[in-house]
């Protein structure tokens, strides 16, 4: 968080000295409108390029998911699908229509998951999941 208000303050303080600057060359004369907006405009490409550059990197760092954890806990494939819907935010009626089973059938596989994962609720089954790397992050 601290880094995103850094990179942001950083960008903001760019913006400013590049408007002093391009009116500053205005008034003296030296430069043209359209090269003071060209260099606007290169400069922050190269600082866009450099943050999309910096965020992918840390993005590829997420881990792989653990499947033989899955195994150790003993979800089947179908609770596993319905732990996926579920950390996706999606209700008991939702997942039942996404995976073409009765709502009934749904609330017996949330509740064998609940169980397994040795949870109360749906939030707190999704975060032991992804504590034991069950779950991208």
């Amino acid at each position: 968080m601290k880094k995103t208000v850094l990179i942001f303050g950083m960008l903001a303080l760019a913006i400013l000295a590049l408007l002093q600057l391009s009116s500053y060359s205005l008034i003296s004369g030296d430069l043209t409108i359209e090269f003071v907006i060209s260099g606007i405009a290169i400069v922050f490409f190269i600082i866009g390029v450099f943050i999309q550059k910096k965020f992918k990197k840390e993005a590829v760092v997420s881990q792989e998911i653990d499947r033989e954890q899955i195994d150790a806990i003993g979800l089947s494939k179908r609770e596993y699908e319905v732990l996926l819907e579920m950390a996706s935010g999606y209700s008991n009626k939702e997942i039942a229509e996404h995976l073409f089973v009765s709502e009934s059938t749904i609330k017996t596989h949330v509740s064998n998951v609940l169980l397994k994962l040795d949870a109360k609720r749906r939030t707190q089954a999704i975060q032991k999941a992804k504590e034991l790397h069950i779950l991208p992050i």
